[in-house]
């Protein structure tokens, strides 16, 4: 994975050239993967009649318009070129016929019995069974049996058009061509009866059916093996009398069909001792072939769509599994985060809960700032009013809008800037580093303004000298509009409801660049900011991590950040997180083999982070690709269910990580419209940021254009204040 960069300072000239070769990586092609996806999805629902399937049968009508000679004569009906006529199948010779397969399990025990018995059948296959199974209708063949159709959906076709009775033969023979290469001219109405139930809506079908140039099969001895009544009884409706020729319905799909295959292992040797034949019907009825081959592109084309019919079995089979793997992901870690973080909150908000000794000397506050004249003023007036001492280093990175002069101009004590050319966050960082007169040093964004009690909130675990760094509690300040607010349920819920987890189990992946705190000679260890990656947040947590260091999560530790306020922002942002976390988790891959207490992060935290923040997300759109296949296609009302059930699991947690951080919960009023929208835009990001990293391309830095807009809120005490403000009270 290239870990290349480009900085934020990009030449403006390049703007137009790079947006117009991301677009069709950052639309065209997630579109296309999701279209692909949907594609594969219906084909699978059409070839499992899902779709299009009419399973209505019409009641029996009157006979009058029906040839009487129909209607008393054969179980075979020719209506071929303007013919009306039926035939039967000769004495002592019996065709065995078999509806609505092939099926895996019970077609190769049927075909095994036949060529035990050495007997040949009709199998009268539908569309639907012979696309999904095309090399078992290709056995029948190569065996010496005969195919024929029984449509591709298997409906009544008294109730169809005629456009939708030749869709139906045309797609029948086309996966009958793809599975064995050859056409039939033979064909069996679903729901048909014997001849005399021919009526005055079947038989217009049947007369045009004839005229396509098929010809029409019923029976006429039923062995009504579909109610499964016993072998014997099977044997005994299958049975004709006197030694007369028949043909024998019988079905090899369509359910459990193992009292079929055992009356016809039974049946054929006890017939074929009495005399009888067990014949194809074109030999029965001494007819040529039923068959003829196809070549050319009849013959390709078939091919294809039979090959994509078994992909779309083979990509929707996986969809399954990865809905079953993302449902499993959702699940665990709502239910972990539940458990963890309820067991961060009772930990450290006990009465006698202390990191170890107070911190109360002076730490060096870093604010890396790229064109922040509209939010900078904010952020160091916010620092200025701090309850800990606190030295402020401004670090203008090049910036054009005159950042530096408005903090040089505001000539506040303890407040320095450094102006460099523009090297990006990293270098900017480091550079603060390099002139801190602290050990202890707090890094900030130039769009963040923290309450007057975060830094000191935000040290105090540095009391405890195993503690390498410390990872505030950003919050959205901007969160009014829609995007706000969903952004504002993601970090109450996402963010800081994971930290509590991540705190818990060890292995925290990152300290929010909005508000994080570290130990310089920690930093010094591994080399300090490194610009190896676009989130250098994370990439430094993961060092830390596997130096030894703990890192812990202070959650009265506020920090209130600008959230992008449009999507193109948001992309930007989440884009270049999304990369940056991926160039992370590959550049600290070797984490996995680290021994001794370090390699916790690396079993745990590695493991936890590339399931949860890129598997989990990629996968999470199947739960709406399958939502809406299923309100459309499938079980309505399960569908629905299912999904209200995981909103309702999310809603939960999202109302008690609201409770623990003490926000209003009227703002997860918008969340069913964020699981519908916001995670598809996320799933989009996080499929470019796989496109980049899988194709080694270079992502520039993405500046976020701000408002200045955002002011820490008053009054909300942490929870050491309301310790103390308990303890004043007067005894009562």
């Amino acid at each position: 994975m290239a870990p290349r960069t480009r900085r934020h300072g990009a030449a403006p000239g390049a703007r137009g050239g790079s947006r117009r070769r991301r677009l069709p990586l950052r639309l065209l092609l997630p579109v296309l993967v999701l279209v692909a996806l949907m594609a594969m999805l219906m084909l699978r629902g059409y070839v499992h009649s899902e779709i299009l399937a009419d399973h209505r049968v019409q009641p029996p009508a009157a006979t009058d318009q029906v040839p009487q000679k129909i209607l008393e004569g054969g179980p075979v009906i020719d209506t071929r070129a303007g013919r009306t006529e039926s035939m039967s199948v000769p004495d002592h010779k019996l065709v065995l016929t078999f509806d609505d397969g092939p099926d895996p399990v019970w077609t190769p025990k049927v075909l095994d019995v036949l060529k035990e018995h050495h007997a040949h059948a009709v199998f009268f296959v539908t569309g639907t069974m012979a696309s999904r199974y095309p090399d078992l209708v290709q056995r029948m063949v190569d065996e010496g049996h005969e195919v024929g159709l029984h449509t591709f959906n298997h409906p009544d076709l008294s109730y169809q058009s005629t456009s939708r009775i030749d869709w139906e033969l045309s797609q029948n023979q086309l996966a009958l061509t793809g599975a064995a290469g050859i056409r039939t001219s033979l064909f069996r109405p679903p729901y048909s009866s014997f001849a005399d139930a021919m009526d005055n809506k079947s038989w217009p079908v049947t007369e045009y059916i004839g005229s396509r140039g098929y010809l029409t099969v019923v029976n006429n001895t039923d062995s009504e093996d579909w109610k499964r009544p016993g072998a014997d009884e099977i044997i005994r409706r299958a049975t004709p009398h006197g030694g007369k020729g028949a043909i024998v319905l019988m079905h090899d799909s369509g359910g459990d069909r193992h009292q079929t295959v055992q009356a016809l292992d039974r049946f054929l040797p006890g017939l074929q001792e009495q005399g009888y034949e067990f014949d194809n019907l074109s030999e029965a009825l001494d007819l040529p072939s039923a068959h003829s081959e196809v070549t050319g592109a009849g013959l390709w084309k078939a091919k294809a769509w039979v090959f994509l019919v078994q992909a779309s079995e083979k990509v929707t089979d996986a969809l399954v599994v990865g809905l079953a793997v993302i449902g499993t992901l959702v699940i665990g870690r709502f239910a972990l985060m539940l458990l963890l973080s309820f067991a961060h909150a009772r930990k450290v908000r006990r009465r006698n809960f202390a990191w170890g000794p107070p911190v109360t000397r002076p730490v060096s506050v870093l604010v890396p700032a790229y064109n922040e004249a509209k939010c900078i003023e904010n952020t160091v007036r916010s620092l200025m009013a701090s309850d800990h001492p606190v030295e402020i280093i401004v670090v203008d990175d090049g910036s054009t809008d005159g950042t530096a002069r408005i903090v040089e101009a505001m000539g506040l004590p303890g407040v320095r800037v450094i102006r460099q050319l523009n090297a990006g966050k990293p270098a900017a960082l480091n550079r603060g580093l390099a002139n801190a007169s602290h050990d202890i040093v707090v890094m900030m964004d130039g769009d963040t303004v923290f309450e007057p009690s975060t830094v000191r909130e935000l040290v105090q675990p540095f009391g405890d000298p195993k503690v390498g760094a410390v990872a505030g509690n950003a919050k959205v300040g901007n969160k009014d509009s829609l995007i706000g607010a969903w952004q504002h349920i993601e970090y109450v819920m996402g963010f800081n409801l994971d930290r509590r987890m991540y705190d818990v189990l060890g292995c925290m992946p990152t300290i929010p660049g909005a508000v994080g705190a570290f130990r310089r000679s920690a930093l010094a260890r591994i080399g300090g900011m490194s610009d190896d990656t676009l989130a250098e947040d994370t990439d430094v947590t993961m060092a830390l991590h596997r130096d030894g260091w703990k890192v812990v999560y202070a959650e009265d530790a506020r920090a209130w950040t600008e959230a992008p306020e449009t999507v193109q922002q948001l992309w930007s942002q989440r884009y270049r997180w999304s990369y940056g976390t991926m160039q992370a988790i590959w550049k600290h891959r070797r984490a996995v083999v680290d021994r001794g207490p370090s390699g916790r992060f690396g079993r745990v935290g590695l493991p936890f982070v590339s399931l949860f923040m890129v598997v989990a997300p990629l996968l999470a759109p199947l739960i709406d690709i399958f939502l809406l296949y299923g309100i459309v296609f499938g079980p309505t009302e399960k569908t629905i269910g299912a999904w209200l059930g995981v909103l309702v699991l999310q809603a939960v947690c999202a109302a008690y990580a609201f409770r623990l951080d003490r926000e209003r919960m009227t703002h997860l009023i918008s969340l069913p419209l964020q699981q519908i929208l916001y995670r598809q835009l996320m799933y989009v990001v996080l499929l470019q940021s796989w496109i980049t990293a899988l194709t080694g391309g270079r992502l520039r830095w993405q500046k976020l254009r701000r408002t200045g807009a955002v002011e820490a809120p008053g009054g909300i005490p942490t929870q050491r204040q309301r310790v103390m403000n308990e303890q004043q009270e007067p005894v009562r």
